[in-house]
């Protein structure tokens, strides 16, 4: 993770989850260190976080993360710095503005596209079809389509207010990628989030592995990077 953003001239911090110490710094001042905030992939966003209970033990989640994040996250666009979020990140993005997410994809919405698999993981692939006229189509001229990875079995159900859909998968609808209304660099406050793990096919371009059709990370991460730069020159 921390490649792909350094290798664009960013300077990472990697922000760890605070246990009860009172030593601990406030979200404040973490945020006020910070010019940006990625939220990134990992355990599953707890049910009880968008008001609903488990329909599995193993989707239990991780509450005590879901809740700092969303802080985190709240926090930051109050600051004016921008907000990527990345699988993990994507879903806590919409859950901290108010929507809900489909606890698993199987189980609940009848898709039989595999959207995680243990055996292929980050090579498990499938199509997504940008949303004409979004920003994200912007960024790629010319591309209504292409492909992801796709590693996870969560996904947005019910969209934040807020939020509007940039991304689908064409072949069951799930949403797979968000932006905040009316975000662009330029903007007071800037929030995007993608289903998928741009890190991953950064590394796989590098090593010359990433299939042709593959949605390329670069525009992505230089949009969050100029969001950035724009926040901070806003505030000097």
């Amino acid at each position: 993770m921390t490649r792909l953003f350094a290798r664009h001239g960013a300077l990472v911090f990697v922000v760890p989850l605070p246990d009860d110490a009172p030593a601990a710094p406030g979200l404040d001042e973490v945020v006020a260190e910070l010019d940006a905030v990625v939220l990134t992939g990992g355990a599953d966003i707890a049910p009880e976080t968008y008001g609903q209970e488990p329909l599995r033990p193993e989707w239990a989640g991780q509450r005590t993360r879901d809740v700092y994040e969303i802080d985190l996250v709240r926090a930051a666009l109050d600051a004016g710095k921008p907000v990527l979020g990345i699988c993990r990140g994507h879903q806590l993005l919409n859950v901290a503005l108010g929507g809900t997410l489909w606890q698993d994809i199987a189980t609940q919405t009848g898709s039989d596209l595999t959207h995680r698999s243990q055996e292929r993981y980050h090579h498990n692939r499938h199509d997504v079809s940008l949303v004409e006229g979004s920003a994200l189509a912007a960024l790629y001229p010319g591309r209504t389509r292409a492909t992801v990875n796709s590693v996870h079995h969560q996904a947005i159900a019910e969209v934040a207010p807020s939020l509007v859909i940039e991304a689908t998968c064409p072949i069951d609808g799930v949403i797979e990628a968000v932006r905040l209304a009316g975000s662009d660099p330029g903007s007071d406050r800037w929030a995007v989030g993608v289903q998928w793990h741009p890190e991953f096919d950064a590394v796989a371009a590098t090593e010359g592995a990433l299939p042709p059709d593959a949605l390329d990370a670069t525009p992505i991460v230089e949009e969050f990077l100029a969001a950035a730069r724009h926040a901070r020159e806003r505030r000097s």
